[in-house]
């Protein structure tokens, strides 16, 4: 894999806190998945064999990315437990072990939806008891929801679950939640999860760990990068050679109902997915860090020739149309005067772990080849 494409991110708790006020104000309460576009219909043609745009930077109009299959299937061959496991816990207030001596009701509770993922991964996932707001893959519609008002952890909702185990990395909360299913013998086990794709390997590991299967933990890393190396390779053989060529894109966060239109810049897990398609990220290109309201001056800056957006938050700024009269910048930037917009599902698109190979893949499809 090269490296150089994917850089190691460390994400500083300023920057979870602003996400997570993001998304506690204004979160739908459930991600919407797209039934159907051009892009993903019928039988799935490798990359390679796609019909991609001589140039990308001519197409007009929306695009959406859709997974071709959704659901998370279990990659390891060998789930054996050995418990009980003490594991070190990447709390806020400091490392400390954690000895899991129950794995028999499981929680995975982040912002996004990866640990949930991560475990299922795993073949954990019948001992998954509830859900966050973020989980939305199939085999989890049915599972009580345990977060309220956007991310926000209910602790009551929790505990009557009776889990034995939660495992969550601290982007949602709150933290008093948090030590209150301690102090109720619900054992806690904070990991250290990156928004970055050299990242989805690690969560795999420290999940197994806690799951007392470090060794499924191992195998689940090993073969989430390799999907992935292989899925960036796919994408770069139909990525334009000329870098003149290639497309200039950001990343916008919108809750167009609550006002609110963040620009995702690096650090925040969109500069990852960029590089990882290809693209030019033109938020690092204008100094942009972490996750910020958008401002015209800097979108007018980035002129970017594509847009990555949420689609549920895209609907909520009224689609394309509605967007851009309400925020006329946009209008005025290459990807605006082209409607050049491409949306997938809230609980995907910034989804890192073990669908990360099919959300580049589908991410590809309706960038390069949305006839």
């Amino acid at each position: 894999m090269n490296h150089a494409r994917t850089p190691r991110l460390v994400v500083a708790s300023a920057l979870v806190a602003v996400a997570a006020s993001i998304l506690l104000s204004a979160c739908s309460p459930q991600a919407t998945q797209p039934e159907h576009t051009a892009a993903n219909a019928g039988r799935q043609i490798p990359l390679g064999d796609l019909t991609v745009l001589d140039d990308p930077k001519s197409f007009v109009g929306p695009s959406t990315a859709v997974l071709q299959d959704a659901a998370v299937t279990p990659l390891v061959s060998d789930t054996a437990q050995t418990l009980p496991a003490t594991v070190v816990s990447h709390d806020r207030d400091g490392d400390h072990p954690v000895t899991v001596a129950d794995t028999s009701r499981v929680l995975g509770l982040d912002m996004s939806g990866s640990i949930a993922a991560t475990i299922f991964g795993l073949g954990f996932g019948d001992s998954v008891v509830g859900r966050d707001v973020s989980t939305t893959f199939p085999g989890t519609e049915d599972l009580p929801l345990v977060t309220s008002g956007g991310h926000s952890v209910n602790a009551e909702g929790v505990v009557a679950l009776k889990p034995s185990l939660v495992i969550t990395d601290g982007t949602i909360g709150p933290l008093d939640v948090m030590l209150q299913l301690r102090d109720a013998g619900i054992d806690v086990v904070y990991v250290q999860n990156e928004p970055s794709i050299e990242g989805v390997g690690e969560l795999a590991r420290q999940v197994g760990a806690a799951l007392g299967a470090p060794q499924a933990g191992e195998e689940l890393a090993g073969t989430l990068q390799q999907q992935i190396d292989d899925k960036i390779a796919e994408i770069a053989a139909i990525v334009p050679t000329d870098p003149a060529d290639r497309l200039r894109m950001v990343f916008l966060y919108l809750r167009g109902s609550s006002g609110i239109y963040y620009l995702f810049g690096e650090e925040s897990g969109a500069d990852v997915l960029i590089d990882a398609l290809g693209g030019i990220d033109v938020a690092k290109e204008i100094g942009w860090d972490g996750m910020k309201p958008m401002t015209d001056e800097a979108l007018v800056a980035a002129d970017p020739d594509l847009i990555l957006v949420m689609t549920d938050g895209l609907e909520s700024a009224g689609g394309v149309d509605g967007l851009i009269e309400t925020k006329p910048a946009i209008g005025i930037t290459t990807a605006g005067v082209n409607k050049r917009f491409v949306d997938m599902a809230d609980g995907d698109i910034l989804s890192f772990g073990p669908r990360t190979p099919a959300v580049l893949d589908a991410l590809a499809r309706a960038i390069y080849a949305p006839q």
